[in-house]
């Protein structure tokens, strides 16, 4: 069980799109949090992964590089 507690205008827009849709307010912010939590895991992971690289913890290579290393230079 989650309890969410939203600004008064989110909540009234939420509020119009069920009853304009018949749907309960539940379905939409379960679509919303389905629909962005693995964006928000990626960014994440990005994150993290650009702070590894900035302390010399992790390399990189060239697009060039990579293009090569899995046969796709032009």
């Amino acid at each position: 069980m989650l309890a969410v507690r939203l600004p008064p205008e989110i909540e009234r827009r939420l509020e119009a799109l069920a009853k304009a849709t018949g749907r309960t307010k539940t379905f939409y912010v379960r679509e919303a949090i389905l629909e962005h939590l693995e964006d928000l895991e990626d960014l994440y992971l990005a994150e993290r992964e650009l702070k590894a690289v900035r302390a010399g913890k992790s390399k990189t290579i060239s697009l060039e590089e990579l293009m090569k290393q899995y046969g796709l230079e032009d």
